[in-house]
């Protein structure tokens, strides 16, 4: 960085607001019950995500949000509301067990270190946060809470009926063993499949998978005795009280097609071997029980518990081999990534319920236990996965359905139909069978159709669920609609099958093998799993000599055999909590961090969480990448905590907004493999830290991805340095002192006033839109307007001041300070507007002459058409024109333009 003279001295006053607002905790908010707590104000919770304090520090990325709620709730407090705008950290996390790992050096001490360079980097760009409210994760009196609240879960179980979590202790009362209510927790020991990777020592989460493998670990798949969370039982409420949030639809949708509700049926299909005492009886579960006619194999999961026992000789090596193949692999290869379709025949068949044939059962790796039974009834005629597999293997394909042609004539120009003549595929579409259907005959429509279903050894289509029954039997010339309905009724009849709702969502696996992260409050002892006792929380891990995993899945805490082994011969478990576990409650901690014995208390909880609106939080700001699983496991414990009594409100955050990414200068994302992150405090450092504030939010919409320029960061601070030169000039021995310009006098510049009254409106509404881009061009065009001005008003230029501080809290601060102010802009009120400024009583008027743009005049608004003749023909340049001429015609159309016809 250059070391040339700085446009204003940023340098020098930055630090210094910073240091006062810190020494008078400025931005301190007080909670009910403190002494200075004004219950008659309203209340604004604005939140930023949870950040991780990595060791590398923030990048200029990261501010962009920070920015957008510092302004936001800035403004908010002076406009009278007690504004809660809190900071900490989701400080548990792998990157400091690694290093702990590589160094020996207590995670601890890393994740202080790096907590220090996030704070003071933050504290650097002068973000208004109530410091006072600090929270850490990894603090033991954090611990504590996040523990407890893990207890409520353990002793909790939903009730069908209600709809709601209740405790246990219902459950004891009425009588329930010990096994029947250890079945029902929403806490509970499962043995799943999981992520195991033997050089990390822990279990890893789906999403975690790809980015660690490219990093050279192993990561294999392997089942594991896990601690889960019941989440799917809340399956339904996640996705029915999204609606009342104000949350972006695609966040939304994203949710909804997570949680993945399905409509269908269980049908249950049998297997008999010859090796097999007794027929085996699997169930499948379809979204499509209209297509039942269709299904033509079986795929079950490589882990189904039945694989084994329906395997025959024959093929049990082949079976074992990809099995073994299988588990290398994590759900998101299998499922969403899986591109290639592979799998193998286990030599058994199943029974189709509905018409008596026998088809094959494979296994393959594109059905997962985890979700339905674990097992599919495949139609590959109307399932594109199936159809990939099937024409992969040579496996027949059935049509059971054909379009409905009224719907078909209306939306299917663009479907199309995969027909294998011989060894030709040809990709048929419907453009003339639409044709023919819409004309007076359709049922040749439908005998075309038919041909080709007949003449096609492989069909496949795809025109959802808009279809009809064929080659179905009893289903034949139903609809979709009506086909669904018959055939579960069938079923049912039959003892065949039953209709059911299915989710996507599975449980969370809750469970991790490291060190550093909360350990669950649970001992072991015959068996058994027991609560420890909240007088004994927080349970903190014990030091370790060190902290290498083993290459087993025996969790590191095991190494502390003390710890472990208890007096009464019970044992500790020794598994840890995810990093999700604090960061899903932490925005309730804020509302009051230093209670003791409650993790909030019932006064705060009821304020900062009140109103009429279902969410605790008011405004929640953040990436895309939690748009999921945070957000989602959030919203899962405070439902739980909610069904308890524990909080007011059914769900954490009312509004959510998104902010974009900020690329490097070469347009990639920013990382340091790649050699383009830009380090704040080097942008600070040059420009100051209102440059960078000012520049994030101008670069355009908050939710855009943009990318990074340090061009128009010197644009931006030019700007600033504009603003600082309307108040001060630099004398003869170089210091800045007040502008010959500013006068304390009314102002009277109509135009002058009425600029500045506009930009009060709409900064004050573009904050609130969160369109902090239109807001700063609209106080560049005040800063101009003052720039240009002979006389600048003190007054009219402080109310500038005053809606440009939430934007650049420094400059504002100290041009108010230098100017004589006595109290800090932080606290005063917001301005109003006023309407009578903005009421014009003169307007600009083109003038032409014979229809040419020669000059513009302003005339008073309510100016007679003499008068604006009159002030047209005075225009000295419409007189260059006009001289030596005859004006033969005026035209005045009012409001906008005068026309003069001379010749």
């Amino acid at each position: 960085m250059s070391d040339r003279r700085k446009p204003f001295p940023f340098d020098q006053f930055e630090p210094a607001w910073q240091d006062r607002w810190d020494a008078e905790k400025t931005f301190r908010t007080p909670n009910p019950g403190d002494a200075d707590f004004d219950a008659t104000k309203p209340k604004f919770y604005v939140l930023d995500m949870f950040p991780y304090p990595s060791g590398s520090g923030l990048h200029v990325g990261h501010p962009e949000g920070y920015t957008a709620t510092d302004i936001i709730g800035r403004a908010k407090r002076r406009q009278g509301y007690n504004v809660l705008h809190p900071m900490g950290w989701d400080s548990f996390g792998l990157p400091a067990e690694q290093y702990a790992i590589k160094t020996g050096q207590h995670p601890a001490i890393t994740t202080t270190a790096n907590i220090a360079t996030f704070k003071r980097q933050l504290k650097s760009l002068g973000f208004g946060y109530d410091w006072d409210r600090e929270i850490a994760t990894t603090d033991p009196d954090y611990v504590r809470w996040t523990q407890w609240i893990f207890l409520q879960l353990y002793s909790s179980y939903f009730d069908e009926e209600a709809g709601k979590a209740k405790p246990v202790a219902e459950l004891e009362a009425k009588g329930w063993t010990r096994e029947q209510i250890d079945a029902v927790r929403l806490a509970f020991v499962h043995e799943a499949p999981v992520n195991w990777s033997p050089d990390l020592g822990t279990v890893l989460a789906n999403e975690e998978v790809e980015e660690w493998r490219s990093k050279g670990h192993i990561v294999e798949r392997r089942p594991l005795r896990q601690w889960m969370l019941r989440i799917t039982k809340y399956a339904q409420r996640l996705i029915d009280e999204l609606d009342p949030l104000d949350w972006p639809e695609g966040i939304k949708l994203l949710q909804k097609n997570w949680i993945g509700r399905s409509e269908g049926a269980e049908v249950v299909f049998t297997v008999a071997a010859a090796s097999l005492p007794q027929a085996l009886e699997i169930t499948v579960f379809t979204t499509r029980p209209d297509t039942l006619f269709g299904a033509t194999y079986m795929v079950l999961a490589p882990e189904h518990p039945y694989v084994a026992e329906i395997t025959t000789a024959e093929q049990k090596a082949a079976v074992d081999a990809y099995i073994a193949a299988c588990a290398a692999k994590s759900d998101l290869e299998r499922g969403d990534l899986n591109k290639d379709k592979s799998g193998v025949f286990t030599g058994a068949y199943a029974t189709n319920p509905v018409n008596g044939e026998q088809i094959p059962v494979w296994i393959a790796d594109y059905v997962m236990m985890g979700y339905g039974t674990g097992a599919i009834m495949a139609v590959p005629a109307h399932d594109e996965r199936d159809f990939e597999f099937a024409t992969e293997f040579g496996l027949p394909i059935k049509a059971v359905v054909k379009p409905d042609l009224k719907w078909l004539a209306a939306n299917g120009g663009h479907l199309w139909a995969e027909v294998k003549a011989g060894d030709e595929i040809l990709k048929w579409t419907f453009t003339d069978l639409i044709e023919v259907a819409s004309s007076k005959d359709p049922s040749l429509a439908s005998q075309a159709f038919d041909y080709y279903v007949a003449q096609s050894a492989n069909f496949s289509t795809a025109f959802g669920d808009h279809g009809v029954a064929i080659q179905s039997d009893f289903l034949d010339g139903l609809t979709t609609a009506e086909a669904k309905v018959k055939i579960i009724a069938w079923l049912e009849e039959k003892g065949l099958g039953k209709r059911r709702v299915q989710f996507k969502l599975r449980d969370w696996l809750f469970s991790r093998q490291r060190y550093w992260g909360e350990p669950f409050p649970l001992t072991w002892k015959d068996g058994h799993h027991y609560a420890v006792p909240d007088a004994e929380l927080p349970l903190l891990a014990p030091p370790l000599e060190d902290y290498k995993p083993s290459g087993s899945p025996e969790p590191l805490l095991s190494k502390a055999r003390e710890w472990v082994e208890l007096p009464d011969g019970s044992i500790r478990e020794t598994n840890t909590m995810p990093q999700w576990a604090g960061s899903c409650w932490y925005y309730l901690r804020y509302c009051d961090p230093r209670r003791s014995d409650r993790f909030i208390s019932k006064e705060a909880e009821s304020y900062w969480g009140g109103g009429d609106k279902p969410g605790m939080v008011d405004l929640y700001v953040g990436g895309t990448e939690h748009a999921v699983l945070h957000l989602l496991y959030a919203r899962f414990w405070h439902k739980v905590l909610h069904d308890l009594g524990h909080v007011s409100t059914n769900e954490p955050f009312q509004k959510l907004v998104n902010q974009g990414l900020i690329l490097g200068e070469d347009g990639q994302k920013m990382s340091k493999s790649r050699g383009n992150v830009v380090n704040p405090d080097d942008v600070v450092r040059e420009y100051g830290a209102d440059s960078l504030r000012l520049y994030e939010m101008f670069m355009g919409p908050l939710e855009q991805v943009k990318p990074w320029s340090m061009k128009g960061v010197e644009g931006v601070s030019r700007f600033l340095a504009r603003v600082w030169r309307v108040a001060f000039e630099e004398n003869q021995a170089g210091e800045w002192v007040t502008s010959s310009k500013i006068q304390d006098v009314p102002c009277t510049d109509k135009a002058l006033l009425k600029v500045v009254h506009e930009t009060i409106k709409k900064v004050t509404d573009d904050i609130a839109k969160m369109s902090f881009n239109t807001a700063i061009s609209q106080m560049m065009v005040c800063t101009n307007a003052f720039t240009q001005a002979e006389v600048v008003p003190l007054n009219g230029f402080r109310l500038l001041l005053h809606v440009l501080n939430p934007f650049a809290p420094h400059l504002t601060e100290e041009i108010h300070s230098r100017l004589g102010g006595t109290s800090l802009l932080a606290d005063a009120e917001w301005p109003k507007h006023d309407e009578a400024a903005l009421v014009t009583d003169e307007i600009e008027l083109v003038v032409q002459v014979n229809g040419k743009l020669r000059d513009k005049v302003i005339v008073a608004k309510d100016a007679d058409q003499a008068t604006v003749e009159a002030a047209a023909l005075a225009s000295p340049r419409v007189k260059e024109q006009t001289d030596g001429k005859t004006v033969r015609k005026v035209i005045v159309v009012p409001g906008r333009l005068v026309n003069i016809v001379a010749n």
